[in-house]
């Protein structure tokens, strides 16, 4: 018969070792839904290439990645923002040091349905729409109907970005807001079925989100300006003015499996799994 105390202290070692030895040959990635798909896509493609090590990837918004970093229950952060003066203080406290890797950049698309008339708007009309000034489609060409506001969720490094840069124009002491009626969603994908199945709703997201079954707006600067499409071509020329880089943070400058792969991702095949889901690459 075996003793309670040995019992228990072989499954102790048991499990220490379990959890050391997945610790050594696995990467926890959390982060962006907008970096979801292309995170995905680089584990598979490195899981196949390196069959002992493990790399599981997801979403949750670029918010709950640097969170999980922070707290210590991820090995890498996917943000689609730069990390915040106030996290990186409280992930100094934790003994964190963020470090910061741009591994891609990213145009985001702003749609509505096919059915919807509407093909061009200017960055003054879409911070009309989305803060509220603006509630009718006929007001920017449209048909008599009144317009749906779809965005993401706060914690979103799409929401704060579009916010910054399109609601406030890229005014750092800008006070501008989503409106009260905006339906906030938890994810790319379901704005994207949303404006698919809703001839008077109008969203935004990242271009690897971008199908047929949404109509992109070419957006302008002012009415002065050349209306541009959201392709990689116009986001790596600077031409489209909804545009941004893609992040991994890290605790501290990668080292080991988590430097292997970080590597990876900038290697020349990493960068054309970055082109093959519609983002653009940082390395040619």
């Amino acid at each position: 018969m075996i003793k309670k105390g040995f019992f228990i202290l072989a499954l102790v070692i048991f499990t220490v070792s379990a959890f050391a030895g997945k610790d050594e040959h696995s990467i926890q990635i959390k982060g962006s839904d907008t970096m979801v798909n292309l995170g995905q896509a680089w584990a598979e493609k490195y899981m196949e290439e390196n069959s002992g090590d493990f790399v599981a990837v997801t979403g949750g918004g670029s918010g709950t990645g640097l969170s999980s970093l922070i707290s210590g229950s991820c090995d890498i952060a996917m943000s689609s923002r730069n990390i915040k003066d106030k996290e990186i203080a409280l992930a100094k406290q934790k003994g964190i040091n963020p470090f910061e890797t741009k591994v891609a950049l990213d145009g985001l698309a702003v749609v509505i349905s096919p059915a919807n008339p509407v093909h061009k708007l200017t960055l003054n009309q879409l911070a009309g729409i989305f803060t509220g000034r603006i509630t009718n489609w006929k007001e920017v060409g449209g048909k008599d109907e009144r317009i749906v506001i779809l965005s993401r969720e706060v914690n979103s490094g799409t929401h704060v970005y579009f916010k910054e840069h399109v609601l406030r124009n890229n005014n750092a002491s800008g006070k501008e807001e989503f409106a009260s009626s905006a339906l906030m969603l938890s994810s790319s994908q379901a704005i994207a079925d949303e404006v698919a199945s809703n001839p008077a709703a109008i969203g935004y997201y990242g271009m690897g989100y971008i199908s047929s079954k949404q109509k992109t707006i070419a957006v302008a600067k002012d009415d002065k300006s050349e209306y541009v499409e959201p392709n990689i071509d116009n986001v790596l020329s600077g031409k489209y003015p909804i545009s941004r880089p893609l992040f991994l943070y890290t605790n501290n400058q990668p080292q080991g499996l988590i430097k292997k792969f970080v590597d990876y991702v900038l290697s020349r095949e990493g960068q054309e799994i970055v082109v093959k889901t519609d983002f653009v690459p940082v390395i040619k």
